[in-house]
């Protein structure tokens, strides 16, 4: 077999396998409003996580460019096409984790995210090619430029949303209530 198709396969193999897992856990495919959009922006409402993407999209993209740099650093001589798999391993992983009744919990409890029902499986993919568009990008932009945009995203969602993956790491991990305070303000 050819190596892009198999490289294909393997891509296509870990893509089911998630869209089955997650509808194991109970995901549903879309928004129950029955639509399925291209963009949702507004995190408060029932419709965040729900379409293909959404603010938080973004967050996947910083995902991609820090599993790149992460990569870079840890197996800088394997090709770029398995680096990639790699990355998208781990945000399969990361997506299956999210949606688990433990973390939507934890979502709900100690972030911003008191309504959060997690992903449906069509926002759940649109995060992993975000994810795998993140880490496409970071490869363009090599480094130091990866490390700008990162920074920059990080700054533009903190303004626009107040939240960003940094924010959303350490509210998961170590809730800060004077954080939460600051971003429940609208």
């Amino acid at each position: 077999m050819p190596p892009k198709v198999t490289r294909l396969l393997l891509y296509t193999l870990l893509l089911v396998s998630t869209v089955v897992v997650l509808r194991l856990e109970g995901r549903d495919w879309w928004c129950a409003c029955g639509k399925i959009r291209f963009w949702d922006g507004d995190i408060w409402s029932s419709h965040c996580s729900q379409h293909l993407l959404d603010p938080y999209s973004f967050t996947h993209v910083l995902h991609g460019v820090g599993l790149f740099l992460i990569g870079l650093w840890l197996v800088p001589k394997m090709l770029f096409v398995w680096r990639l798999l790699l990355a998208t391993l781990i945000e399969c992983l990361w997506e299956i984790l999210e949606n688990s009744s433990w973390v939507i919990e934890r979502y709900r409890s100690v972030t911003v995210s008191l309504g959060y029902e997690g992903d449906t499986i069509v926002n759940a993919m649109g995060d992993i090619l975000a994810c795998m568009a993140g880490f496409a990008l970071a490869n363009y932009l090599g480094l130091r430029r990866s490390v700008i945009f990162f920074v920059a995203v990080e700054l533009i969602l903190l303004v626009t949303i107040r939240d960003n993956l940094t924010l959303n790491v350490l509210m998961l991990v170590c809730p800060i209530e004077a954080i939460k305070e600051w971003q429940l303000v609208h």
